[in-house]
């Protein structure tokens, strides 16, 4: 009998086991293989060997985002910011607050975008300093530290004189800095600076200008209107009152291609043989980054969201009117513009270099050279 008793014990101690491992299914089994089939549901229709990962979902954005131009107000840059900022709030639903943080060649600003909490919600129109700064030694920062979301825009360089001035043509002007090198005064915000980079430019092809740093492109342009030096090489938009109220004489852009408003005013590469390969850079480029560690995800939203405020009929409208180069149609990928940076660190970085105006070494930070 206690025989009997114990065989009915074990049957239903094995059947009961039997019970709990085909509710569990691999669950209970953490990941083994007593049951090869999985459930139906966990397929969605296909196999589990081949099914891919959703893409990563964010609800951002939720609130404000701050652009951060790393300029003063009324500048190219905060100018073409804050028409950025307008179209893309009617992308993302959300407000953008810009915020100008000016100083150290707007290096200032750069490294507050670096420094905030990289959840997409700070943002930084960046200029041409960001490729320079480490040869020149003002920060250590470079692309590398961010990641794109589109290059936005160029404003094209140009040569100006005053109205009054003896120089009514480019040839005029470029045979007097020829015949007289290190005479010719122009005016320049200081060395790095996209105005000090046309002058290297010039520089190579034979025309040394003397150079005279004021602090602010629109100090340079009343130097030239009050005759204390002969011209200078400034941002188009900047001379755009000087050119319509008639003070100001444009002589050149310095560019491969002439500007459409002005088919008769000669591009610099025209002046410059074998230039066109310098000269077709943007020298003045503005580009909309993040931090490098901002989440993936969130930097597609806003990729997205750029590339449509860029189509958007006002915004282009405001650039075709101030002449200004669409570098998002340029550049229109995240690796065009990462290309474009490794090329125009490496131009501008050794041109400072060999002109003994950087500090630092390209070489110190592996920039090859062109």
């Amino acid at each position: 009998m206690k025989r009997v008793l114990s065989s009915v014990l074990a049957l239903a101690m094995m059947l009961s086991l039997a019970a709990c491992g085909g509710n569990g299914g691999n669950g209970g089994n953490n990941g083994g293989t007593s049951n090869p089939t999985p459930p139906a549901a966990s397929n969605n229709g296909g196999s589990s060997a081949t099914q891919q990962p959703e893409a990563p979902k964010t609800d951002y954005p939720t609130g404000p985002i701050t652009m951060i131009i790393p300029y003063g107000a009324g500048g190219t840059s905060d100018l073409a910011g804050r028409q950025l900022a307008i179209a893309l709030e009617k992308q993302l639903g959300q407000s953008i607050i810009v915020s100008n943080q000016a100083g150290a060649s707007g290096t200032v600003g750069i490294q507050a975008c670096l420094d905030a909490k990289p959840d997409g919600y700070t943002i930084v129109l960046a200029a041409e300093s960001l490729g320079s700064c480490r040869v020149m030694g003002i920060s250590e920062m470079s692309y590398d530290d961010f990641s794109p979301i589109s290059a936005i825009s160029s404003d094209p360089k140009v040569l100006v004189v005053a109205s009054h001035s003896k120089y009514d043509t480019l040839q005029t002007l470029l045979d007097e800095i020829k015949a007289n090198p290190g005479k010719v005064q122009m005016s320049y915000t200081g060395p790095g600076g996209s105005g000090h980079i046309q002058a290297l430019i010039m520089n190579r092809y034979g025309y040394e200008p003397a150079l005279t740093a004021y602090s602010s492109g629109a100090e340079g342009i009343t130097a030239v209107l009050g005759d204390q030096v002969a011209f200078t090489n400034s941002n188009y938009s900047t001379v755009v009152p000087y050119l319509e109220s008639g003070d100001l004489r444009l002589l050149a852009v310095c560019a491969t291609e002439r500007m459409d408003k002005y088919p008769d005013v000669p591009a610099l590469s025209e002046f410059m043989e074998g230039s066109d390969d310098l000269l077709s850079l943007p020298y003045s480029p503005l580009t909309l980054l993040v931090n490098k560690d901002v989440p993936a995800e969130v930097q597609e939203v806003l990729r997205n969201a750029t590339k449509a405020a860029c189509a958007d009929p006002d915004f282009n409208a405001w650039l075709d009117a101030n002449c200004i180069d669409k570098l998002f149609e340029r550049y229109p990928t995240v690796e065009d513009t990462k290309a474009f940076f490794t090329e125009w660190e490496s131009v501008v970085s050794w041109m400072l270099y060999d002109a003994g105006a950087a500090v630092n070494s390209p070489e110190d930070y592996n920039i090859a050279k062109p």
